[in-house]
């Protein structure tokens, strides 16, 4: 009888460590991305106030690169309070298209954040590794806009790495807050932005300030700027504006790759100026095309500076040769292109002027002119297109 009992009990052990060992595989091998299609995405999406979604085509190496990660971030974030809900659709099968069109997804992995059921759809802009998914989601699924009680609050958010926007009010409630609130609700994944009854709080600017006043932090430039008009468009094109170098800078430094894609999405003309930033000399030119970008300020143009060593793709797109920088180019909205070749410091000021009063033509990317053209059939190039067809007078068509 004891040995029953002992073999039994033996046995009941076995069994107890079997099942838990079974969970705990069930739980290692547990999908936390949930997987969405065309006959559950909109009921699924209703039900939640922020949800995840990732569209990623099965051949895609990105997407095979970020399931991992992203399915990590899933479960870290199915323990948050309250749970962050991650999910995916296959956009490349048939039947899910639409929703691929709906939510203008152009390439794979497209990531979109959605709010109050969907009504309400935010580019994801966040890392692509794990961690950084978890700590972009957990601000993105908070408020939008933090207070900042203390200077040490203002200090973890203003980081001087980042543009952040701070609110100053004497109490949180009013059109301007609501106004306020809007904004950083609107404008979230693009930037931070906090709120406090003190000013005395922040790191830089007029410390005596009772508000209203929105206050921009930068890591360029003047560093903060000040803004009063709570009208919400208004507030966005300051926004827009203020975060904005007066000059980006095109180089090896990660930290401005933000600033070089804010560029290059804008929708005002273009001036690159490309040059060796490494020779001697080369202060003056940049010093005297930042005086210009001063001066053509609000004018419906940016500028950059592109190192030559960083800048070899752009070189060869515009279709320029190293032997001709310093040099300047400027795109504006037509993709038209305008160049100077072969910069000096003086001559930035008047190319742009003269660029402004349309008085210089476009650049046509051409071979070499012919030393000897005179054969019957004529050899034409870009850069006499225009005599020796458009002005010939013989530009009438003789194919047959």
């Amino acid at each position: 009888m004891a040995r029953s009992v002992s073999v039994w009990f033996a046995l009941s052990a076995f069994l107890c460590s079997v099942m838990v060992i079974s969970a705990e595989q069930s739980s290692e091998t547990k999908d936390f991305v949930l997987t969405l299609d065309h006959s559950n995405f909109t009921d699924t999406v209703s039900k939640h106030k922020f949800i995840v979604v990732e569209f990623y085509a099965p051949w895609c190496g990105h997407c095979k690169n970020l399931a991992p990660e992203y399915e990590k971030a899933a479960s870290i974030l199915s323990k948050h309070d309250p749970p962050v809900i991650l999910a995916k659709v296959d956009a490349n099968e048939e039947a899910n298209k639409y929703l691929a069109n709906e939510y203008e997804v152009r390439g794979y992995p497209t990531l979109k954040i959605l709010r109050n059921g969907g009504k309400n759809v935010q580019e994801y802009k966040g890392p692509r590794e794990a961690d950084g998914i978890v700590e972009y989601l957990k601000k993105q699924s908070g408020p939008a806009s933090a207070e900042l009680k203390s200077a040490e609050d203002a200090s973890n958010l203003i980081d001087g790495k980042k543009i952040v926007v701070v609110g100053v009010f004497p109490k949180f409630s009013g059109e301007e807050f609501e106004s306020y609130m809007a904004l950083a609700e609107k404008l979230r994944s693009d930037y931070e932005f906090g709120h406090t009854l003190d000013a005395k709080h922040l790191p830089r600017g007029e410390s005596s300030v009772t508000g209203p006043v929105v206050r921009l932090f930068k890591p360029f430039d003047e560093l903060f700027v000040d803004f009063k008009d709570f009208n919400v468009e208004a507030l966005e094109k300051f926004v827009a504006e203020s975060s904005m170098p007066l000059v980006t800078h095109f180089n090896k430094d990660p930290s401005n790759h933000q600033f070089v894609i804010k560029f290059y999405n804008s929708p005002n003309a273009k001036a690159m100026l490309f040059a060796n930033l490494s020779v001697e000399g080369i202060d003056s030119l940049t010093s005297k095309y930042r005086e210009v970008a001063e001066q053509f300020k609000g004018q419906g143009i940016g500028f950059l500076l592109g190192d030559l060593e960083a800048s070899q793709a752009a070189i060869q797109y515009f279709g320029v040769q190293e032997s001709q920088v310093p040099l300047i180019i400027i795109q504006n909205n037509d993709r038209k292109k305008y160049l100077k070749p072969n910069l000096q410091a003086n001559d930035i000021a008047p190319f742009v002027k003269d660029y402004k009063e349309g008085k210089v033509p476009p650049y046509l990317k051409s071979e070499p002119i012919p030393e000897e053209n005179k054969e019957p059939v004529k050899v034409v190039v870009a850069d006499t297109l225009e005599d020796m067809v458009f002005k010939s007078g013989k530009n009438g068509c003789h194919c047959k």
